[in-house]
Formats: C-alpha cells, sequence, structure tokens
C-alpha cells in the first residue's frame, strides 16, 4: 500500500529491498515524536532507501523508536532523547528532517508560530552544523519563510553554509494542488503534476496551474477558487481537526515524498525534480521556490520560474512584499540571538 508513496521515487520504493551502497542512506528526524515526526518516521522506515533511522525529540522518542524498530524492514532505527543526545542522533547523517514545533490551532497564522519555533530550528540547526554539516537539511517546521532564513545564517554562523544543501519543504502545496486539480478534472492524481512556486503561506504559495501536466483549462471563476483552495488548504485542515491539530498526515507523506526524491538523487538517479524553498536569485527576494533539478551534491539547477500567465504574475507581485518580510525576519531573528 506504500509502494507508490512518492511520484518521483516511485521505482525505488518498487524496488525489491537491497543491501547495496546505493540504498544506504542515514536520515535523522528531529521532532520524531511529534503529529508529523511520528507518522514521517515511519514512512522512512518503510523505504527500502533507509538503511539508519535516528529520531530525535525532547520526550517519548525511546518509545517511539521500539514502536517502529519491530517493523519488518532492514532500517535500524534508535531513539535519542533531550540536548545531550542530539550530537549522537546526528553523527554520520546523510539527510536530516526537521519537523519540530508547535503546530498550528484554530485562527493562527503560520507566522504566529515564529516565535517559538524560530528558536527551536535556531538549536537544532546549530547542531546539524557542528555535528553533520555535509547532511542534506529539510525544515518542515513553520513559518518556512522565516525558518529558512534562519537556519541559513545559522550554517553561516558555524562556517558550514552550502545553500545547495537547505530546503524548505513546500511538497504538501504541490500534492494539494495535484490532488484538488484532478477532483476538479475527473484525473487520476498520481498523474497530475502542478509545479507551486513563491514560499510556503497563504498568498506566497502560488500555484502554476498554466504549467500543469497534463494541461488542463480552467475558466477564470474555477482558477481562481482552486488557486484560493490550494493557498488556504492547511486553514481548511486546521478548522477540521477543531483545535485538535494542524496538516500532519498529509505533511509526512509530502516531507516522505521529498526525503526519497532527495535520496534517489543522491544516488545518482537523474532527472529528479521537486519545488523547494532555497536560496534564489530566480525571483526579487532572495528565497524563493522553484522547481529544482536535484542531483548527488543536493540542488543541481534550479529550473527557475518558467513561462507563466498574467494571472500568475500578478501573484508573484502581489507575494513578493511578504516574502521580503518572512525573511527579513527570519535573518534579523539569528542577528540577535545571543
Amino acid at each position: 500500500m506504500f509502494s507508490a508513496l512518492a511520484r518521483p521515487a516511485g521505482a525505488a520504493l518498487r524496488r525489491s529491498f537491497s543491501t547495496s551502497a546505493q540504498n544506504n542512506a542515514k536520515v535523522a528526524v528531529l521532532g520524531a515524536s511529534g503529529g508529523i515526526g511520528q507518522p514521517l518516521a515511519l514512512l522512512l522506515k518503510n523505504s527500502p532507501l533507509v538503511s539508519r533511522l535516528t529520531l530525535y525529540d525532547i520526550a517519548h522518542t525511546p518509545g517511539v523508536a521500539a514502536d517502529l524498530s519491530h517493523i519488518e524492514t532492514r532500517a535500524t532505527v534508535k531513539g535519542y532523547l533531550g540536548p545531550e543526545q542530539l550530537p549522537d542522533c546526528l553523527k554520520g547523517c546523510d539527510v536530516v528532517v526537521i519537523p519540530a514545533g508547535v503546530p498550528r490551532k484554530p485562527g493562527m497564522t503560520r507566522d504566529d508560530l515564529f516565535n517559538t519555533n524560530a528558536s527551536i530550528v535556531a538549536t537544532l540547526t546549530a547542531a546539524c552544523a557542528q555535528h553533520c554539516p555535509e547532511a542534506m537539511i529539510c525544515v518542515i517546521s513553520n513559518p518556512v519563510n522565516s525558518t529558512i532564513p534562519i537556519a541559513t545564517e545559522v550554517f553561516k554562523k558555524h562556517g558550514a553554509y552550502n545553500p545547495n544543501k537547505i530546503f524548505g519543504v513546500t511538497t504538501l502545496d504541490i500534492v494539494r494542488a495535484n490532488t484538488f486539480i484532478a477532483e476538479l478534472k475527473g484525473l487520476d492524481p498520481a498523474r497530475v503534476n502542478v509545479p507551486v512556486i513563491g514560499g510556503h503561506a497563504g498568498k506566497t504559495i502560488i500555484p502554476l496551474i498554466s504549467q500543469c501536466t497534463p494541461k488542463v483549462d480552467l475558466p477564470q471563476d474555477q482558477l481562481t477558487a482552486v488557486t484560493g483552495r490550494i493557498q488556504e488548504a492547511g486553514t481548511e485542515v486546521v478548522k477540521a481537526k477543531a483545535g485538535a491539530g494542524s496538516a500532519t498526515l498529509s505533511m509526512a507523506y509530502a516531507g516522505a515524498r521529498f526525503v526519497f526524491s532527495l535520496v534517489d538523487a543522491m544516488n545518482g538517479k537523474e532527472g529528479v525534480v521537486e519545488c523547494s524553498f532555497v536560496k534564489s536569485q530566480e525571483a526579487d527576494c532572495a528565497y524563493f521556490s522553484t522547481p529544482l533539478l536535484l542531483g548527488k551534491k543536493g540542488i543541481e539547477k534550479n529550473l527557475g520560474i518558467g513561462k507563466i500567465s498574467p494571472f500568475e504574475e500578478k501573484m508573484i507581485a502581489e507575494a513578493i512584499p511578504e516574502l521580503k518580510a518572512s525573511i527579513k525576519k527570519g535573518e534579523e531573528f539569528v542577528k540577535n540571538m545571543k
């Protein structure tokens, strides 16, 4: 049932379990006991691409690790608890995924999470810069539009910064866009691909429906409505859960999809493309999400925005001021850290 989990990594996931060096990714999940961390760890444990899974949190990780370790797949699992055990969790890691932080509650924006999650991301990325400076860093913790600049500035402070290895995971926006467009047009969602660019909050989420494969035609009212739904899909889940959490299961799926794509590319698979919020020169701000060609060392090539419609051009123009403000907020946070 998990065999086609990640479209770009589908072939890898269908391969029989192998012990070749190609499938020996060492992956850490920081925030592994939380609402995203647990299902994400389950999906990673299920993958033949992962040989070692290390789990870190400030509570419950030994139990989560014990539970997962009973699953009949080859990845070894170990749980680490509290700041003193974090260095051991990170040593030797190829990929670190960070879903740690507080979830959104009804009425909250992603930006409302800033004060708590900014400190968490700064602390965890500082540990990564010290103990696994060569690893790929995949940040899920919101607000991604600010936490990626935080991760960048922290890595710079430690002299370990590589712009090709720090990713803001925006994959859930693409997953939602694919699903919603497929529903509208009666298509198989596994065969729909909508690039989503910009950032990962409200109007900074810009689905490029004009670039959808297969090509779809929507009247303007439908286009406006589905774009708005993609942008506010996180709030849709927060409201539906009525205070009991935010998007955790779909985010875990999206996070796993991104990690599998990244590991596939690190293993030498060609043509692996995912959108991600990264340091960029593709728009009028320092960070921007666009389709990226992934390779053995992270970002191989930024594929840019491409040809877009006037409707999409207008959305980009409207998103830039908010993106710049969020980026500045993240950078200032690190500058002001003691």
